[in-house]
């Protein structure tokens, strides 16, 4: 399984790739949406995990432009802003799930209970 990790902060694209290594065998990184854009056309990732607030185009622009070109695209919404208002916009957006980044280890279950079986 191929994930894609876009966030702004190296820090945090590294530690989410040590929290879903056991599930994901290939891993591309983005620091932003329009590079995510980008990235997610040539490579078509099995899931996304988007951050929200970055500079170039934000993780809510970028979930809503790569559903418009994938409808099946999987994208969940990473974030450290965890209230009602951006949980609203990332169900809007078309993102499938949303975490907050002081709880990681739930990303790891929220993927792993969206997948198909098989």
């Amino acid at each position: 399984m191929m994930l894609m990790i876009v966030d702004d902060n190296a820090q945090v694209r590294r530690l989410i790739r040590r929290i879903c290594q056991d599930f994901a065998d290939q891993f591309c990184e983005c620091a932003d949406g329009a590079e995510a854009l980008a990235v997610y056309r040539a490579e078509q990732p099995d899931w996304v995990v988007m951050d929200v607030r970055m500079e170039v185009m934000d993780g809510l622009t970028a979930t809503r432009q790569i559903l418009a070109a994938f409808p099946d695209a999987r994208i969940v919404i990473a974030t450290k802003f965890d209230d009602a208002e951006i949980r609203e916009a990332a169900r809007q957006s078309g993102a499938c799930g949303f975490v907050s980044k002081d709880d990681l280890l739930a990303l790891r279950q929220t993927i792993m209970e969206s997948r198909p079986a098989g």
